[in-house]
């Protein structure tokens, strides 16, 4: 029997009036005011020998990717001198221009991301 109560208000609710929507949904979204800094993605920014973290060991991963750039070098997260040589070698071999030289920026990045996993 209860099963026909449920079904039975089941289809009576189907019947009545829509509710009304949440406030939240009715207010038009607002854009973020133009001081409003983005939120820093995680592997992007500008990079360079002294950095560290994860974009750094994104980057000594995709470099070994690539035959003579990187070959043996550690994956510690820490842009010394080996990770700098290797970028130069990556830029110069692929004629990437638009960063400093041996500085992981957009043109490098966006070029060794196409060539690499």
């Amino acid at each position: 029997m209860s099963g026909l109560l449920l079904a039975s208000s089941l289809l009576t609710n189907q019947h009545s009036e829509p509710a009304a929507p949440p406030a939240a949904q009715e207010q038009p979204e607002r854009p973020l005011p133009d001081d409003t800094p983005l939120p820093e993605i995680p592997g992007t920014g500008v990079l360079r020998q002294g950095d560290s973290g994860h974009g750094v060991y994104e980057l000594q991963v995709r470099l070994l990717q690539i035959p003579g750039l990187y070959d043996g070098g550690a994956i510690d997260g820490r842009f010394g001198t080996e990770v700098r040589q290797a970028v130069v070698r990556f830029q110069d071999r692929f004629g990437i221009r638009g960063d400093e030289t041996g500085v992981y920026g957009d043109n490098t990045r966006y070029a060794l991301m196409l060539r690499t996993k």
